[in-house]
């Protein structure tokens, strides 16, 4: 018997928000009574998990490789690999890229995830939630668990690195026919960049609410150290 499709909105989305939901509130939980050591190795046993889950869903992309989906310069790739070493070593400039791009760009697939795989337990389904949730995960632990904080200068350095990533991945798009990022053209499953108008003007759209998402992010931290 065929497997079902996942059907966002479905009893399986809504057990993964609940999970999210219930680990959220524990890493918060846990960091702000661990010690540094402990939060050292819980924050290196995560790290691995991570990158382990992520290079395991980067090989099944290359079974066999096509020119669509095997290439790692989704933002997905980035802040995943950004969320394992934020997780790993705790380092501010990791931790900032993870506190943004997690809690705007990868906690969007919690809002309106672009799955088209058969629902769970199919490994498609578990790789797409657990890449995501860790990532989204690695945000909250350290920023409302640990006590790490972004700055300015932190949005700043998030800003022209999501800049750079966007221009490579929109100029590779255009050379190899892809459309990693959807930078180049809309997911083909309903998402929010549906109400931000037509290509190019829901990219530039997105750009600027994710700017100001960012900056909103930022103030209630920078306030409160002056």
């Amino acid at each position: 018997m065929a497997q079902r499709q996942f059907n966002a909105y479905g009893p399986s989305y809504w057990a993964a928000i609940a999970v999210f939901a219930v680990v959220a509130v524990l890493l918060v939980w846990l960091g702000r009574r661990q010690t540094e050591h402990q939060a050292r190795v819980l924050g290196k046993a995560l790290g691995a998990v991570t990158a382990a889950i992520y290079v395991a869903m980067l090989v099944y992309t290359w079974i066999p490789p096509t020119l669509e989906r095997s290439v790692p310069v989704r933002l997905t790739d980035l802040a995943t690999i950004t969320g394992a070493y934020a997780f790993w070593s705790q380092r501010q400039w990791a931790f900032v890229l993870t506190y943004y791009w997690g809690l705007t760009l990868s906690a969007q697939a919690l809002i309106s995830p672009v799955l088209k795989s058969p629902d769970f337990p199919h490994y498609e389904f578990l790789a797409f939630w657990s890449i995501h949730l860790l990532v989204v995960w690695a945000a909250i632990y350290l920023c409302w668990g640990r006590g790490m904080r972004p700055t300015w200068r932190s949005y700043r350095f998030a800003a022209v690195v999501t800049a750079v990533w966007a221009a490579v991945t929109m100029a590779f798009n255009g050379i190899a026919g892809t459309n990693y990022g959807f930078l180049n053209a809309k997911p083909e499953t309903a998402s929010l960049l549906d109400v931000l108008g037509p290509w190019p003007v829901y990219v530039l759209t997105a750009s600027g609410l994710v700017l100001i998402v960012w900056a909103l992010m930022t103030w209630p931290w920078e306030s409160r150290r002056q």
